[in-house]
């Protein structure tokens, strides 16, 4: 059992139990290429969200880690078989509903731990952050908090080099060998501003890709995934301390 992972936890250790600051990771099913688990943001956010409340845990911070919301936005992917779409609005009123039950018992302070792409929580947490002015809302999207430039070669963003080094070292089993992976080619909008990356809109993913894949993923190995869920874990474990231990009401500095 891990004190800090409420679905291994029990009603005996919780109820007394001190919780400075609620995590809640959010991903996604849907295509990964051909290769990877339509789970693999799930997994993702299980691991990552495990590791940083085990470093957190460890340094005094007295986390709990929610379990994973296992679907995202896909609104993209409608035409590609079982990507499982959540509307931004549904996930509103899912957010809503938590937050509602971590306010009326004192936990005031939630990390939003994004898994996804597609999902966009903040402007979210703006809206939620009037109707629940106790309340501390952060998002963090954790693929976002390590330089994945020093560890990955190929650049993606979906099925790449970096999602195939994760599920390498974090479930092998579920990962087919690499000459089965389709090379994740994108093709590029003709819209100059879109393009460039100053315009934008949703892409239609399976115009732009044929494997479902953003990204080569041919160049992965498991110790480049250690490598970076490590160094990301770390970063929001710290994140973690840092927002815990912060007054709500005072936490800006001159």
């Amino acid at each position: 059992m891990r004190p800090y992972i409420l679905a291994e936890t029990n009603w005996k250790a919780v109820k007394d139990q001190q919780i400075d600051v609620a995590v809640l990771p959010w991903g996604a099913t849907e295509a990964h290429n051909y290769h990877m688990p339509y789970a693999t943001d799930v997994i993702e956010a299980d691991a990552i969200a495990a590791e940083s409340a085990r470093i957190a845990w460890e340094n005094g911070t007295r986390v709990m880690v929610l379990p994973t919301i296992p679907f995202g936005v896909n609104t993209g992917q409608s035409d590609i078989r079982l990507c499982m779409n959540l509307n931004p609005s549904t996930q509103l009123a899912i957010l809503n509903d938590l937050i509602e039950v971590l306010n009326r018992q004192g936990i005031h302070k939630l990390l939003v731990l994004n898994s996804h792409g597609g999902n966009d929580f903040k402007p979210m947490l703006r809206e939620l952050g009037l109707r629940y002015p106790d309340m501390l809302l952060v998002a963090c999207t954790w693929f976002q908090a390590a330089d994945r430039k020093k560890y990955f070669e190929a650049a993606g963003d979906h099925a790449d080099e970096m999602e195939t080094s994760l599920l390498l070292h974090l479930r092998p089993d579920l990962v087919l060998p690499l000459e089965e992976a389709g090379e994740g080619k994108e093709k590029k909008s003709r819209i100059t501003g879109i393009r460039e990356g100053w315009a934008w809109s949703e892409r239609k993913w399976s115009m732009v890709s044929e494997d479902t894949g953003i990204g080569n993923p041919k160049a992965a190995t498991k110790e480049k995934g250690k490598a970076f869920l490590e160094a990301a874990a770390l970063n929001i474990a710290n994140l973690l301390t840092e927002l815990a231990q912060v007054d709500r009401n005072d936490r800006y500095s001159s």
